[in-house]
């Protein structure tokens, strides 16, 4: 084990040695570049047939020298050039009604055509600086984040969990090397960053030294390890979290610097041997981890006023352990029946707090 370690230690060195800046994806507009280009364009063409419906409406009081009358095609086409500014003047008012008509709509008709499409040309040109812009207010405004290491199955139940414990979709960061994954990422609502987890450059990318928690939810367990040192190294004062699939690799989380380890495959499986036998725990036990509805298992600050008997702190729910120093005492230690400063109190309760 102690071999295996070292190894992981050392292939982490490798990764902060050789890493490079990692591109990251901020959520975009719902609208998106083509959906905001797609309006502009119906807005033109609703203007060109506007004007070319005023002038048809009014073409007794237009004249074409060609034939002298103007047909529809004949409104489009003194609506495409007028609107354009390209103004042949083969087909004109002649008419006060006409000529007041081209004032008061045709002629604003006509300026609004042309901010939309200088407006149009400007956004394209300047879409690299918009893009710079949002990264840099990203990075300014990024501290006290969670970074999510891999946006699968378990990412996705850690982000919706914290979710329903209040904390916004912009304090979080995804880091996924599969594109479709960041992408569902950004959809959701969060910034992705492209890379491994592992990586020292990629991990400064999603402000690791500012990130308040991090999350490790990847698939191989050796990858949890190599994020998990990686991290604390960069990171010392921020809470760790992770998942590995085998209970033997555990104690590698541990030592490689997480606070919290959650053996992802036997805990499924233990509820899996509940739901067989006694499926009415396994639900109990499902609500409890569904946050925001049903009961819910918090974990609360020991106020100065609630130091003493715990029995006196289960009017909102009953209290099942107490955190103390690190360790954690069960309801039914008696060490636990009177509360300190200090302490963390586990608890469960009928709404989230």
């Amino acid at each position: 084990m102690s071999r295996f370690v070292s190894r992981t230690r050392h292939a982490g060195s490798i990764g902060q040695t050789i890493g490079t800046a990692a591109p990251v994806d901020l959520p975009s507009d719902p609208v998106g570049p083509f959906g905001r280009l797609g309006r502009r364009v119906l807005l033109a063409l609703a203007l060109i047939t506007l004007v070319a419906l005023l002038t048809y409406i009014e073409r007794d009081g237009y004249v074409d020298p060609e034939d002298g009358e103007i047909s529809v095609l004949d409104a489009f086409y003194y609506s495409t050039v007028s609107v354009t500014t390209t103004g042949y003047g083969d087909i004109r008012p002649v008419t006060d009604s006409a000529r007041l008509v081209t004032t008061l709509l045709v002629t604003p008709a006509r300026v609004l055509f042309l901010i939309l499409l200088v407006g149009t040309t400007l956004e394209i040109l300047a879409e690299r600086t918009r893009v710079a812009y949002r990264l840099a207010r990203w990075r300014k405004t990024l501290t006290g984040h969670t970074i999510v290491c891999g946006y699968g199955t378990k990412g996705r139940s850690a982000i919706s969990t914290l979710l329903g414990q209040g904390i916004a979709p912009e304090k979080f960061v995804v880091i996924d090397k599969n594109p479709d994954s960041r992408a569902a990422a950004n959809a959701a609502g969060f910034t992705a960053v492209a890379g491994d987890a592992s990586s020292q450059a990629v991990l400064e990318e999603a402000g690791i030294h500012e990130a308040e928690s991090i999350v490790v939810a990847v698939e191989r367990d050796d990858s949890a390890v190599l994020i998990a040192l990686t991290a604390r190294e960069l990171a010392p004062r921020a809470t760790i979290v992770a998942s590995v699939r085998e209970e033997e690799n555990v104690h590698l989380l541990h030592q490689s610097g997480a606070d919290s380890v959650v053996i992802s495959s036997g805990t499924a499986g233990r509820m899996l041997g509940m739901a067989t036998h006694a499926p009415g725990i396994a639900a109990v036990l499902e609500d409890l981890l569904s946050v925001g509805q049903g009961l819910d298992i918090v974990q609360l600050e020991v106020e100065p006023e609630q130091v003493g008997p715990v029995s006196a702190l289960v009017s909102d729910g009953p209290v099942v352990a107490v955190l103390r120093d690190d360790e954690l005492l069960r309801f039914d230690d008696e060490r636990a029946a009177e509360v300190r400063a200090g302490d963390k109190l586990i608890a469960v309760r009928s709404r989230p707090v």
